[in-house]
């Protein structure tokens, strides 16, 4: 699919179908003359999960309260079942199935996390990786200096911050 910007009405126009999104003229410069696709390829869907995945668990709490316990677990299980990947959601069941999530501390996150992840990767014929490895390959989200990335001081159901 290729975006284009019509003349004179600041919009980008996605040649492909009836859509259109608006951008200003400055907004849309940056893309004049680039091809886009709106596929997403099952490793690029992959590669951005574990990130998320593996980010969520370097940032997890070293003594998690049992709200914190819960919601990975809930998570975990709303994956089996919404993942965009059919073929990979029915994959992450079984494993999920015979191994559930670690969710007492940080490094059990981590590591069941890790397991989980070369066990796909064993399915797909990647290499493993080296689980003692964890910390200095996920080793947090780098919020600067203040306490944006701190979830142990979030409470309640919903808080977004």
């Amino acid at each position: 699919m290729e975006l284009r910007r019509s003349l004179g009405s600041g919009r980008i126009a996605e040649s492909s179908n009836s859509r259109t999104a608006s951008f200003t003229s400055d907004q849309a410069a940056p893309l004049a003359g680039h091809a886009f696709s709106s596929n997403v390829t099952k490793e690029d869907l992959g590669r951005a999960t574990w990130l998320l995945l593996h980010t969520i668990a370097a940032q997890y709490p070293a003594n998690p309260s049992k709200q914190q316990r819960k919601d990975v677990a809930a998570l975990v299980d709303t994956l089996t079942r919404i993942y965009p990947c059919g073929e990979c959601a029915i994959h992450f069941q079984e494993i999920v199935r015979r191994n559930a999530p670690a969710t007492g501390s940080a490094q059990e996150l981590q590591q069941w996390l890790c397991n989980v992840h070369n066990n796909v990767n064993r399915s797909l014929g990647k290499a493993e990786f080296n689980c003692g490895l964890v910390d200095a390959r996920w080793n947090g989200l780098d919020c600067g200096d203040d306490m944006a990335c701190d979830i142990t001081s979030r409470t309640g159901r919903g808080s977004h911050r």
